[in-house]
């Protein structure tokens, strides 16, 4: 009897052990969503983790994209049962991986990695910008955005670009239809400003299913300022550095019947030597120059301001172009012209106006003419 009795209490003692100092299973502890193993996580799904009773000692959570690892940030609730990320959207085309230590509600420690995938799209869309990286440009920049593809959430997409100066001015975006995103200050740029503008475009969705690709910062510095003065009735072009008169040169503008544009210009291209065919600008086939030299690019249109050889008593007298405006130059080019004095002072970004012209305005979204547009109807324009 009594060795039955000892073998029935040691019998029992072995049942309250199984049954009370096992610890549960990690999955049954902490609860990680989404579930280990998940491919193909929706960026909009929740990535939480949880513990019915106890407290959560540690989480650690990295995302691999591209090839690189990072942290993600976030935080255990006050109350230690539950963790949620800072910021609430999954990345895309990720991996996660998830380790956590709790302690359940008898200070028993559990330990628990998983990890998961996330959608990766079939669609992406990127944009592209103006001017370039590490750029010294004039005082007449507009940043440029130019999408890929059409954006429908133009709002969320304009959050995710964000342009900066230093000294500090304030900064206004424009959307141009629902491909083109713009951006300036009130009035021209000083000299010496540091601009930054930083593409915080990878993961958001621009339209249904289409999501951003740049994860990018880039630069450009203000050189010095020049605005340049076309009178096309007087055929001059006035030159100011610095708000100072600095020279006046003859020009021959548009004629009659292909007349130049009216107001602010602003260069986005400068080319030693290019071709200009008419049939590429809507014309017939008046003319096809191989050999234009000292071109810079006035719009996307086809508006130039350019050496010309072709006509050398123009420049000053008569307007002969189809809607350009033309310095006196030589075949080949050279410095030693107005042309070619005016191109080697001249930076992408600054500004040529045109004025008393028999033509309308440039449009705002034709090239960099933003300019031509008041900052009351420019703000207007942003999400």
């Amino acid at each position: 009897m009594a060795a039955l009795t000892l073998v029935a209490l040691l019998t029992g003692c072995t049942t309250d052990v199984g049954d009370f100092g096992k610890p549960p299973a990690p999955e049954d502890v902490i609860r990680v969503t989404p579930d280990d193993g998940t491919k193909g996580a929706a960026p909009d799904q929740r990535l939480r983790i949880d513990i019915p009773n106890g407290r959560l000692e540690s989480v650690t959570v990295t995302k691999s994209q591209d090839a690189q690892d990072s942290p993600v940030p976030g935080h255990i609730s006050d109350d230690g049962l539950h963790w949620d990320p800072d910021e609430q959207r999954l990345a895309l085309a990720a991996k996660y991986t998830v380790d956590v230590v709790a302690l359940d509600g008898r200070g028993r420690r559990s330990a628990r990695h998983t990890t998961f995938t996330t959608h990766v799209p079939e669609e992406r869309f990127i944009g592209y910008v103006t001017p370039e990286n590490r750029s010294t440009v004039g005082t007449g920049m507009i940043v440029s955005l130019e999408f890929n593809r059409e954006i429908d959430n133009r709002a969320a997409v304009q959050r995710a670009v964000h342009v900066t100066a230093k000294p500090p001015v304030e900064i206004r975006p424009h959307w141009f239809g629902k491909d083109r995103l713009d951006f300036r200050p009130e009035h021209y740029w000083k000299p010496g400003t540091q601009v930054t503008v930083a593409l915080r475009l990878r993961d958001v969705e621009g339209a249904p299913g289409v999501y951003g690709l740049q994860y990018k910062t880039f630069s450009f510095t203000v050189g010095r300022s020049q605005v340049s003065l076309v009178d096309a009735a007087a055929h001059t072009m006035q030159v100011r550095r610095d708000g100072e008169l600095i020279t006046t040169v003859p020009i021959t503008a548009g004629a009659p019947r292909t007349t130049t544009y009216n107001g602010k210009m602003v260069v986005t291209e400068m080319l030693e030597v290019t071709r200009m065919n008419s049939r590429t600008v809507g014309f017939g086939g008046e003319y096809d120059i191989p050999d234009v030299p000292h071109a810079l690019r006035l719009t996307d249109s086809g508006t130039f301001l350019h050496g010309n050889y072709w006509a050398p008593n123009a420049p000053g007298r008569v307007n002969v172009s189809h809607g350009c405006v033309g310095l006196r130059d030589v075949k080949g080019g050279s410095s030693d012209t107005p042309a070619g004095w005016f191109f080697d002072r001249s930076l992408v970004g600054d500004v040529v106006e045109v004025v008393h012209s028999k033509d309308k305005k440039v449009a705002p979204d034709n090239g960099l003419g933003g300019w031509n547009m008041g900052w009351k109807q420019w703000k207007s324009g942003s999400d």
